[in-house]
């Protein structure tokens, strides 16, 4: 196994050691135990949107449609790119070998309703890829309800030896990860979906705890895996879905392919510590990537890939839906705002809620030293729904407490937008001209008194409705903090 760090320091998500003999024989039992299963199978084109849950409430979805070539959405994914995070192990902590970049050819959307991720080597033999993780990373079941995590993927329809090394994923990780790259696995890892080197089996898994060892089995983790119903998972769509249930007692995370639930573990096979540690933070991103190459591969083929593994072989993801049903919390459609108040406080998780949370602060990233002006880039998300308010015939106001510290040449930028029927689609979105803040340290008033930089489309009644708000830095060459919980907000012209 290829690692980036020895000892017992907590290393990096989905990192796995190579199998003890027992235990990958276990794994291939159960593949051929269950291989004469046959049941329906999802295989089709795309469907063009996210299908209806009934009983469910649609929280966050991403279908995909967009033209041939066209990056995802960077209102819902940022990408990940090279070796690693900065300052977290190499090779993603896996020891995988690809390179990943933003490049179309490694990461687009393909005319027809998918995500394509494709893994590429070039003449030297190089690999490179794609790695996307949702911006907002406050996924987390209500108290008292479920939350549900779907997505409609066909993985690389490639199999044998041309499939070595293939290792793509559909997962979850705790958003204290984020910033940090060693707290791992302790802020947990739902791995929804994974796959190597082109088997039928789609492997279900949770890391938690402590590495190695620990109540999770760390490196391995607490896994299950069972060949996709019907079709192969390479030859067709599938849907592969995740619930963390919190209105049962004990608490359950189960995992399920085309409905059929073939994963469980419950809140009692754990120690208090290691539950809370996993399920009592803002919640999770979720993350799609072709790895190639790396522990868990070469343990179940490896080592790989090898001069037989062939390129090209795109993951197709048509959908990816966040759910919640019952109970109360963050991720439930908010309520509306009380009658006579249209203001919203952005707010730790990247809500946007009537009440004031507990004061924090939120990193606005670099621009770079790049012009950003009127384009949202790496932005704070701020977001409400389920708001039923009738339009009063005013403008947009805000008040952002932003602070560059010393830094000189910095400026923020905000972008307000509105979807009037809760449908996915902006009706009106008001971009500002960005705010110069001044190199003292403390925070400055950035309001509407700046001015609009550009609008689009009407305002109009909020019916089930949400709003958005998106705070990035439109200049400079320093990061800059925005002020949350009881600092910044906004106030919209409803009601």
């Amino acid at each position: 196994m290829r690692t980036s760090r020895t000892g017992d320091t907590p290393r990096s998500p989905r990192r796995r050691r190579a199998p003890r003999t027992p235990l990958l024989a276990a794994f291939l039992a159960m593949t051929v135990a269950v291989a004469g299963f046959v049941g329906l199978t999802s295989a089709g084109t795309a469907r063009g949107d996210v299908p209806p849950a009934p009983g469910w409430n649609l929280q966050w979805s991403d279908d995909f449609n967009g033209g041939n070539g066209a990056p995802p959405s960077a209102a819902n994914w940022q990408i990940d790119t090279g070796h690693g995070y900065p300052g977290g192990p190499g090779n993603w902590g896996t020891g995988e070998i690809q390179n990943y970049t933003a490049n179309a050819q490694n990461l687009s959307l393909d005319g027809n309703g998918n995500l394509k991720i494709t893994p590429l080597r070039d003449g030297a033999g190089n690999w490179t890829s794609a790695r996307v993780e949702t911006k907002r990373a406050d996924f987390k079941a209500p108290a008292g309800g479920t939350l549900r995590i779907e997505g409609r993927i066909q993985m690389p329809n490639v199999t044998g030896a041309a499939a070595a090394g293939y290792w793509p994923a559909f997962w979850a990780l705790g958003a204290p990860y984020r910033g940090n790259y060693w707290n791992w696995p302790a802020i947990g890892e739902f791995d929804i979906m994974e796959n190597v080197n082109g088997i039928n089996s789609v492997w279900a898994v949770l890391h938690c705890g402590v590495n190695p060892g620990g109540p999770c089995n760390e490196t391995t983790g607490l896994g299950a895996n069972r060949p996709c119903p019907g079709a192969s998972c390479q030859s067709a769509f599938h849907t592969y879905r995740f619930e963390w249930d919190r209105s049962s007692s004990p608490n359950a995370l189960r995992w399920y392919v085309d409905d059929q639930l073939y994963h469980t573990v419950t809140q009692n096979q754990l120690d208090a510590t290691t539950w809370a540690n996993m399920t009592e933070h803002a919640g999770y991103f979720i993350l799609l990537n072709v790895a190639i190459g790396g522990a868990f591969p070469d343990a179940l083929g490896g080592p790989t890939p090898t001069p037989a593994t062939v390129p090209g072989r795109p993951m197709l993801v048509d959908y990816v839906g966040v759910w919640t049903r019952g109970g109360s919390g963050p991720t439930d459609p908010p309520t509306d705002p009380p009658s006579g108040s249209s203001q919203l406080y952005a707010r730790t998780g990247g809500g946007l809620g009537d009440a004031a949370g507990s004061g924090a602060n939120a990193t606005l990233t670099s621009a770079g030293g790049a012009n950003r002006d009127g384009t949202p880039t790496n932005p704070q998300v701020f977001t409400s729904g389920g708001i039923t308010r009738a339009y009063n015939g005013g403008a947009t106001q805000f008040d952002l407490l932003v602070d560059a510290g010393t830094a000189v040449g910095n400026g923020q930028q905000v972008r307000v937008s509105y979807d009037r029927t809760g449908d996915g689609a902006w009706d009106r979105t008001e971009t500002y001209l960005y705010f110069a803040t001044d190199p003292v340290s403390g925070f400055e008033h950035y309001t509407q008194a700046r001015g609009l930089k550009a609008s689009t489309g009407s305002h109009g009644d909020l019916v089930n409705g949400k709003v958005r708000i998106e705070v990035w830095n439109a200049i400079g060459n320093g990061a800059s903090t925005l002020g949350i919980g009881n600092q910044s907000v906004v106030r919209i012209p409803y009601g």
